[in-house]
């Protein structure tokens, strides 16, 4: 057992936005063992304050560059239940189409582009280019896919123009779904590969496993994406059930000196929101494909092992081409029609939660007589999990101890950890201390 360990990793790599490890021991007592947050904090809720109903969506789609459509989603949905607007099957059904492209772009890029390598022994995914070229072109192959598919239906990925309150401005042409609906049939063979390819490496998942409360959106009627209410499930299968209008009682956002970004907790001291959570909470809306990938991957809830939220994104992917291809099927028989926008009947408050690749995002606005936004928050999925991460490391560290491992193994489990979770850190800083000297 190492008795003394100095692991001090500032800006990890291969995630979005700074985040630093931090673990010293001394004649083998843990003294500091921290998953720190140093980004400068964002505050997007200040910039939407006295902008018309149909901007705020425009401006906080830019909190994201990977979730775009995710805060579009948010926004719009928010901004439609503060104006008393209830949408058509046929928005809602192509919306949800575009949420699936938006968590398959992102999983593909996670998966491939920042766990990959780790798994592969590369520091990055360039050196895979020479040595498993196959598997990068394919790579690249679906993350175009992902891009292309969600460009159709949101006029772009990143940062979408054709979703706004009341609807769509514009909507793909028939001829444009079905393309697309043979398009995404055609990436089942390199989803299959996929899987594959995570079998060949899987043993390079460490095994590690730490009960927590596991959060997400849950629907009867599908996989939970941006309607219905928020539930948990612990390890013991434990549920509960909560109205998205209670999200600051689930979320109860508190501050760490270590962290620019606010931690959250609900039943426990920590919980996880993002594709395990989902998988956790809603495994039994998933479509019976994804099932049958889950099942070939070892993936089995309730899942407490944190590593595996990478392999719950490939069942998350599988699950998104055949969902998107049903309803593709639904909007052709049912005929796309062009509905116009439905206007508001009220102006008010209205609270949203949808989820984004990494857990659930809740946007919170209210609106005054003339449709101006007086008030917003947002909480974003990765400030759900920091809290997580720091209480993985406070088991993780231990037990690495204990095995003997050394010093560079602790630091690359440790930075896998951080990375299963694919945090998104720069959105999730929403916190300033300031002092004011008079």
């Amino acid at each position: 057992m190492l008795q003394n360990v100095d692991i001090d990793i500032h800006h990890l790599t291969r995630v979005e936005g700074h985040g630093n490890i931090v673990v010293n021991v001394t004649d083998g007592t843990i003294e500091t063992c921290e998953w720190q947050v140093p980004e400068n904090p964002r505050f997007f809720e200040a910039m939407v304050r006295g902008r018309h109903y149909s901007e705020v969506a425009r401006i906080t789609s830019r909190i994201c560059g990977i979730c775009a459509v995710g805060h579009t989603l948010a926004s719009v949905t928010a901004t439609e239940t503060a104006l008393g607007i209830e949408v058509t099957p046929q928005t809602r059904k192509l919306r949800t189409i575009l949420k699936h492209a938006e968590n398959f772009d992102s999983h593909v890029l996670h998966v491939y582009v920042l766990v990959a390598p780790d798994l592969f022994g590369a520091q990055s995914v360039f050196p895979l280019i020479p040595t498993h070229g196959g598997v990068v072109v394919r790579a690249l192959r679906l993350k175009r896919l992902g891009h292309e598919w969600g460009s159709l239906i949101g006029g772009r990925t990143t940062h979408p123009v054709t979703v706004v309150p009341g609807g769509f401005t514009s909507l793909p042409s028939a001829a444009d779904l079905a393309a697309l609906r043979e398009r995404l049939l055609g990436a089942v063979p390199d989803l299959e590969a996929t899987v594959e390819t995570i079998l060949s490496v899987a043993d390079k998942l460490p095994a590690f496993d730490r009960p927590t409360e596991y959060m997400a959106v849950h629907e009867d009627g599908q996989y939970g994406l941006f309607t219905g209410s928020v539930e948990t499930i612990l390890a013991n299968g434990d549920r509960a059930r909560y109205d998205i209008e209670d999200y600051l009682s689930i979320t109860n956002e508190f501050m760490l000196p270590q962290s620019t970004a606010k931690h959250t907790r609900n039943r426990l001291r920590s919980y996880a929101a993002g594709a395990l959570a989902r998988f956790n909470v809603n495994y039994d809306q998933l479509h019976p494909e994804a099932k049958k990938v889950a099942e070939a991957l070892g993936l089995a809830p309730i899942c407490t092992n944190p590593y595996m939220n990478s392999v719950a994104q490939v069942v998350e992917c599988v699950h998104a081409v055949y969902e998107s291809i049903r309803l593709i099927d639904e909007l052709l028989e049912d005929g796309l029609k062009d509905e116009g926008l439905v206007q508001p009947t009220r102006f008010g408050s209205g609270i949203s939660a949808v989820e984004v690749p990494r857990g659930i995002l809740y946007h919170d606005y209210s609106y005054d007589e003339n449709g101006l936004c007086t008030r917003a928050n947002c909480i974003i999925p990765t400030n759900q999990n920091h809290g997580n991460i720091q209480a993985d490391f406070e088991d993780l560290v231990p037990q690495l101890l204990e095995s003997g491992a050394s010093e560079e193994d602790m630091a690359l489990k440790l930075s896998m950890l951080v990375r299963a979770y694919d945090p998104c850190i720069s959105c999730s800083t929403h916190y300033l201390d300031v002092t004011f000297v008079r």
